[in-house]
């Protein structure tokens, strides 16, 4: 069956969406996408420089420990996109968000992973996958909060087309790397009880 989902309520394990007439099976990660993604992070690397600077380990990138849910899209039985919900980021991200929402960190998480293939955009497949995270993280009543390198472009227009607030920018610096510049985003609010 095919439907249009808005939020990952409207998901169960396993659900065909249909996003601007393109049909995608949206459906948590599972062990076995491994290969499937780390391959497709490599893709998005080499075409976007993301993620900014490729980890020696790739797939514990993606398949990060901790994660609060992982989900994949698929298209004609590739695997298509990848999105994840964190509890956490960069302690400059989590001190924005944190001022700019006026809720604690544990209120928060973040949208992490967000891959889409190149040989599958211009799709909705990212906007998909964005919701589906989104909307997984209302489930939990948490805000769900986002940040990007903002030379991303392309990506910061999907987020701002989604409707997500941008609340600031920060810099970053993972490990030895060059500081970098990244933009934080704040996603749908869900009316929370303090």
């Amino acid at each position: 069956m095919l439907k249009r989902a808005r939020w990952a309520s409207d998901l169960d394990a396993r659900t065909r969406v249909v996003w601007d007439g393109c049909p995608v099976l949206l459906r948590e990660r599972l062990e076995s996408d491994r290969d499937a993604c780390v391959d497709m992070a490599r893709a998005v690397h080499e075409r976007d420089r993301y993620p900014m600077y490729l980890p020696s380990d790739l797939a514990s990138f993606i398949f990060t420990p901790g994660a609060l849910g992982a989900w994949v899209a698929e298209e004609d039985g590739e695997i298509a996109g990848h999105v994840a919900l964190h509890p956490r980021s960069s302690p400059a991200v989590l001190a924005l968000a944190q001022e700019a929402t006026g809720l604690s960190q544990e209120r928060l998480c973040v949208v992490a992973r967000l891959l889409v293939s190149p040989r599958h955009r211009r799709r909705g497949i990212g906007r998909a996958l964005l919701e589906a995270a989104s909307g997984a993280a209302l489930e939990r009543r948490l805000r769900p909060v986002l940040d990007v390198v903002s030379a991303h472009e392309a990506a910061v227009a999907l987020y701002e087309r989604s409707g997500w607030v941008r609340a600031g920018e920060v810099t970053v610096c993972w490990g030895d790397h060059p500081e970098v510049q990244e933009l934080v985003y704040l996603g749908p609010e869900l009316a929370l009880a303090p």
